[in-house]
């Protein structure tokens, strides 16, 4: 967000528009009974071992959306921002998921022979399916949920009490998006979803990126109710 000014507080960027817009969709997305059982170790384990296989088939399709962005890229500054996005999820994030899922009891071998849930599937082809109908600020407003939400959801869980204690087995979840390392990759992503708005948005459009905002928001709680449920 961009700093306040003598003439008054700070201007909201466009990530916070589009959280005030789509509030009802957003909060039941960050507050979700299943992120809430993450923050206070009640979460039952086998829905967070589900959840764990099916989002490594996730971050995979996502690796697939940020590759569409460097060729919907349309210089090589967005070209690079795109590229900086999916090393973070091959580089960093996928390798963390893997370690994390093996100490959860989930080699990676059982990762890759997988089946998606239909809320797998729903949401990542959702994704997909608005880059490529749309130009690269749609795209990115489809990640952003995800992207930035997982960040700004990891920091709200380590500051409750005992959410990063010993006792309670989803610390490493929780310290891993509450880290530096992803809280960077979060504010990264909120610098390019405006410089790309800078570039492409008018008032007249914002209405239908809040759409897909608020559709992304659904899915993502659809995603933590198929961990709840153990939903295929």
């Amino acid at each position: 967000m961009p700093p306040p000014t003598a003439a008054g507080p700070a201007t909201p960027d466009l990530f916070d528009r589009l959280v005030a817009g789509a509030r009802p969709d957003w909060s039941a997305y960050v507050d979700h009974a299943f992120v809430r059982g993450m923050g206070d170790g009640t979460l039952p384990q086998e829905c967070f071992r589900h959840y764990l296989v099916q989002d490594y088939l996730f971050l995979i399709h996502f690796a697939r959306a940020y590759a569409l962005a460097i060729y919907k890229g349309r210089d090589l500054r967005e070209m690079r921002a795109s590229l900086n996005g999916l090393k973070a999820i091959l580089d960093m994030e996928m390798d963390l998921h893997i370690g994390l899922c093996a100490g959860w009891g989930l080699p990676a071998a059982e990762l890759e022979q997988a089946a998606e849930s239909k809320a797998t599937m729903a949401y990542t082809r959702y994704v997909l399916e608005t880059g490529l109908r749309g130009d690269l600020l749609d795209l990115h407003v489809a990640l952003s949920p995800c992207i930035i939400g997982y960040g700004e959801i990891g920091r709200r869980l380590a500051a409750l009490p005992g959410a990063l204690d010993e006792a309670n087995p989803y610390r490493v979840w929780i310290a891993e998006y509450a880290g530096e390392a992803y809280q960077e990759v979060a504010r990264a992503a909120r610098e390019n979803l405006d410089r790309l708005a800078a570039d492409g948005m008018t008032e007249a459009r914002f209405p239908r990126l809040l759409t897909i905002f608020r559709q992304a928001s659904r899915l993502e709680a659809d995603f933590w109710e198929m961990g709840m449920t153990l939903a295929e």
